[in-house]
């Protein structure tokens, strides 16, 4: 018998909630892959220069960055599902914009202005959806959920780079950015269908508030005091430096390289996909069997020896596999992290919790970005992936020799430890990527 029907619940597939809130940003994912494959491609196809490429990435990450500082503010006060609503909304115009703009030539300079904006959106979304989990599932069910609906998410990306890939070599990359525009139209419906469970009582933020930047600190310190956050938050934010430009450099290298075309790109982008899929099944079975800190661990240090890869692989099939596994990796150790964060943080903290770990992990990474793309126009994929794989197995090692090798075992003490931390000193926890 399973656990559900033990306890007397319908499996999670059953939930009508779930379902809705599933279907919907399952849909949004495939819109949201033609974008991740057609941006870069405008900019190449424009401008011919991957460090263009990497410019336009760094100055949307660094956009991101200034958003997540005070979106987890937003989430905490205000009702999460119209949040991701309006940010759905105001996606949906801005990326309608560009197909429209470009009827009239490439228009490089307005990608430099919508896409930070929609980054800024995009992060306040993630950071709702991420703590709304927290209302649509019960506790023990949430490493579950994240594993479905990143698995989802990952099916529909490999369907939708391969049809932008098609899309643009047919009909140009901007009409791909067209399609991603309306899946955020689907998005905001299938929210507006669904309600968000409320929190309890004993849980509920405090009727008083502060002013934004003390209560994004209160989230801060949250994070900072318990040790295996610490470490978590060290390690991840190197690893964003060396990987935040890894899909420009990897579509360079494709296109550059290896002679492919708009279309090989898509295959590769979307056949990779499937590996994001493996990784979102595996976690939770991998999780309970190995622990929170080896399964990690693992991730980050298979990730290294992918990014290397890349760089030294000589045609496309290999590309395509390498990547994969990557991505599969990368799966594995976000949603476990991801989980761990939601199941042992208050819920009237998670926004600002989830905040601030995003905005210092990621804050690194359009730097990174840059740099990234800048080496490899400049030296080559090769030895840019080799210096990126290496830096990434060096993250690995230092989880080894941190906190986060331990974490884990944490996470099943009672509820009232979790509550009691959150007073004074918090018991030590671990949230993720």
């Amino acid at each position: 018998m399973s656990r559900s029907a033990a306890l007397g619940r319908p499996p999670l597939w059953r939930d009508r909630t779930f379902g809705t809130y599933w279907v919907a940003q399952s849909l949004s994912a495939a819109g949201d892959s033609f974008a991740y494959l057609a941006v870069p491609l405008l900019v190449l196809q424009a401008t011919g220069s991957v460090a263009q490429m990497g410019l336009l990435t760094a100055v949307a990450g660094a956009a991101s960055v200034v958003a997540g500082i005070f979106g987890g503010v937003l989430v905490d006060r205000y009702d999460r599902r119209t949040l991701m609503i309006v940010a759905d909304l105001a996606r949906l115009v801005l990326y309608g914009l560009v197909p429209l703009a470009w009827l009239a030539g490439p228009q490089v300079w307005l990608l430099f202005v919508v896409l930070p904006i929609c980054e800024a959106a995009g992060m306040l979304f993630q950071v709702a959806a991420v703590t709304a989990v927290r209302n649509l599932v019960d506790s023990d069910r949430i490493t579950e959920a994240n594993g479905r609906l990143q698995a989802t998410y990952a099916a529909a990306a490999v369907l939708g780079p391969l049809l932008a890939g098609v899309v643009s070599a047919r009909f140009g990359p901007a009409l791909a950015v067209a399609v991603n525009a309306a899946s955020f139209a689907l998005s905001a419906t299938g929210l507006w269908l669904i309600r968000l469970r409320p929190v309890r009582a004993d849980v509920a933020a405090p009727a008083t508030r502060e002013r934004p930047l003390a209560e994004f600190l209160a989230g801060a310190r949250f994070l900072w005091r318990q040790p295996v956050l610490r470490a978590l938050t060290v390690l991840l934010s190197v690893f964003i430096f060396l990987t935040y430009g890894f899909t420009d450099v990897l579509i360079y290298h494709v296109t550059h390289d290896l002679g492919g075309s708009a279309g090989t790109v898509g295959a590769v982008l979307g056949l990779a996909a499937l590996g994001t899929v493996a990784g979102a099944l595996l976690v939770a079975p991998l999780r309970r069997r190995r622990g929170f800190g080896p399964t990690w661990i693992g991730a980050h240090t298979v990730c290294g020896f992918a990014v290397a890869g890349v760089g030294l692989a000589t045609n496309v099939p290999a590309v395509t596999a390498l990547t994969a596994v990557y991505l599969c990796c990368l799966s594995v150790g976000g949603i476990c992290s991801m989980s761990l964060r939601q199941e042992i943080t208050p819920d009237h903290l998670l926004g600002r919790v989830t905040s601030a770990f995003w905005s210092t992990h990621y804050a690194l990474g359009p730097i990174g970005a840059a740099t990234l793309t800048w080496a490899a126009g400049r030296y080559g994929v090769q030895a840019v992936t080799l210096a990126a794989g290496a830096g990434c197995l060096l993250v690995a090692v230092g989880g080894v020799f941190t906190p986060v090798r331990r974490a884990g075992a944490e996470a099943r003490r009672p509820p009232a430890a979790v509550e009691l931390g959150t007073a004074g000193q918090p018991p030590v926890r671990t949230p993720g990527t």
